[in-house]
């Protein structure tokens, strides 16, 4: 079975599946893909986010506002901490950096991470980190107000090695989205291959992204499959055993989702 570990299941077209949520799921599930992770992305439509994972025992949902989203409302420690305590919520996030698209000050974003990172220290859930240009303010931020008590995930991994160990050295995994079956992502490929297989996970990051032999498609979680046959081709490893390495870092990671499934019953 797969995981698809960083997903926007709110923001899928769903004219392909005749306007039904179920439809699209049930791709997934027929490809095997036995749990999905929706992100909160602000907190204008959270409720959305958490009424899925609700309504789907196998969707799992996070709590964060995007460092990209400088409209939405800015959100408190306590607002991510009251989310935070719904069952089925096992992260916070997406949070990060990201001086690649960002303009002008940005300490807005940094003001903004702080609050996410205090947050998933006192609420002890891991953080979905979006970074992109950022790397030493990232870091630094994750080592300073995190003070070696939070962990979590650097999601759709696009920088360098360097900064892949140093993540890994603060307890934080690596996901790998479908850039890396794109012609380019050759630096990416090199990324995979050093890591070892039990700091991964795979994600869709739908519906954004799409893999090859997608490219052009709405992304969508069923496709993760396409990321993690790249993963084992790179590191000359089997679908299965990437599938099985991948699925139990996500539950290593994501602890509150290991509890959630076991109770209801859908893990495996």
């Amino acid at each position: 079975m797969l995981v698809d570990s960083h997903c926007h299941l709110d923001k899928l077209d769903l004219s392909a599946h005749g306007g039904d949520l179920e439809a699209a799921l049930q791709a997934a599930y027929d490809r095997h893909i036995r749990h999905i992770l929706c992100i909160g992305i602000n907190l204008e439509n959270i409720d959305q986010v958490v009424a899925l994972a609700e309504r789907h025992a196998p969707v799992f949902a996070s709590v964060g506002v995007h460092p990209l989203y400088r409209e939405s409302r800015e959100p408190t420690q306590e607002d991510l901490l009251s989310i935070a305590r719904h069952p089925k919520v096992v992260a916070i996030g997406e949070t990060g950096l990201d001086y690649f698209y960002g303009e002008g000050d940005l300490q807005w974003q940094r003001d903004r991470f702080h609050i996410h990172i205090e947050a998933a220290r006192q609420c002890r859930l891991p953080l979905i980190i979006h970074t992109r240009g950022a790397k030493e303010d990232t870091l630094r931020d994750l080592r300073e107000i995190g003070q070696g008590e939070v962990n979590g995930v650097l999601h759709c991994f696009t920088e360098d090695l360097d900064m892949a160990k140093q993540a890994l050295d603060l307890g934080f995994m690596i996901s790998i989205s479908g850039i890396v079956t794109f012609r380019n992502a050759t630096e990416l490929r090199d990324v995979v291959k050093a890591l070892p297989l039990d700091r991964l996970l795979v994600e869709t990051d739908a519906p954004w992204l799409a893999p090859v032999p997608h490219r052009g498609k709405q992304n969508e979680p069923q496709y993760v499959v396409e990321v993690a046959e790249k993963v084992a081709q790179i590191k000359g490893l089997s679908l299965d055993e990437v599938a099985r390495v991948t699925t139990e870092n996500f539950f290593t990671v994501f602890a509150k989702a290991r509890l959630n499934a076991d109770q209801v019953g859908v893990q495996g």
